[in-house]
């Protein structure tokens, strides 16, 4: 009976201490299913996260081609060539002709200027001639010192007629070699009346056009009732063009027929220098010409 006993209280404490142990280890393995979902519901939120940010990167830079894309300036010279009226349009080609032909006449009259200055260095080698005639050769074609002093002689060769003769030849000389220079001068001269024409009313031209933007603006304010900045910017900004393309051609012009006048004052020194030295040597040879002849009649 002690032994069934003995049997019997270990077989009940091996099955207590069996229930204790597989109820101390159930919550564990219960614990695990539980927390495999939370691990799955974080793994997606990273996955997000992870997905928004190219996104946002994408979003955040700057597209290459917007930022290589040049600014279309709506309110330039361009819109006012597209936009502009026939006014404003032939206010820009009335400059435009203006500017041309004062670049033109001032290049030209500056390319004159320098080959006449080579010319009168050129000249120096008339007077070591033996005559008039001979030093006429030295001289190129179209130089005026040469039309100068063809003019010179020639006043001595053709000096006959009823009314001619009336003329002493040192008047008529004198007269002729004059008149040769004030065509060299009056060539010099060529385009100098553009400049200046140029030069003062190409301000108003400008100021034409400026009037004319700010009535744009005024009528679109009038018109829309209100002066946004988009309204009046177009206009304005027509007008500042116009304004700046006016004295942007009368500066040049101004300055250029400064100089012009300037640098024709030298050039004309040395003509009438050439000129008065050459009257004095023909009208000497034509006198002792005149004095040969008469002595012969004489004789």
């Amino acid at each position: 009976m002690k032994t069934s006993a003995k049997t019997t209280l270990s077989t009940f404490l091996a099955a207590v201490l069996f229930s204790v142990t597989a109820a101390m280890t159930t919550p564990v393995f219960a614990a695990d299913p539980a927390s495999a979902p939370v691990a799955e519901a974080s793994a997606p939120a990273v996955a997000a996260v992870d997905a928004s940010a190219p996104v946002a990167a994408d979003a955040a830079a700057p597209a290459p081609d917007a930022a290589s894309k040049e600014v279309v300036n709506p309110y330039g010279m361009e819109a006012l060539l597209k936009g502009g009226d026939i006014v404003a349009k032939g206010t820009l080609l009335i400059m435009a002709i203006m500017s041309m032909g004062s670049w033109y006449i001032l290049i030209t009259k500056i390319i004159d200027q320098v080959k006449l200055s080579a010319q009168a260095k050129e000249s120096r080698q008339f007077w070591k001639a033996p005559s008039v005639a001979a030093g006429i050769t030295t001289l190129k074609e179209g130089s005026p010192f040469r039309f100068i002093a063809e003019a010179a002689v020639n006043s001595t060769q053709h000096h006959e007629g009823a009314l001619l003769e009336q003329i002493d030849l040192n008047s008529w000389v004198t007269m002729s070699i004059q008149r040769s220079v004030d065509k060299v001068q009056s060539r010099l001269q060529d385009g100098l009346a553009f400049l200046a024409t140029v030069g003062s009313t190409a301000p108003f031209v400008g100021l034409f056009g400026t009037v004319l933007g700010i009535y744009h603006a005024l009528t679109q304010i009038g018109a829309s009732g209100q002066a946004s900045i988009d309204k009046v910017a177009g206009p304005v900004g027509e007008a500042l063009i116009m304004t700046a393309i006016g004295l942007g051609v009368a500066v040049p012009a101004v300055l250029g027929y400064n100089f012009v006048v300037r640098r024709n004052k030298s050039c004309m020194e040395e003509v009438r220098a050439f000129s008065a030295d050459l009257h004095s040597v023909v009208l000497s040879g034509a006198m002792s010409k005149a004095a040969a002849n008469t002595a012969k009649k004489v004789a």
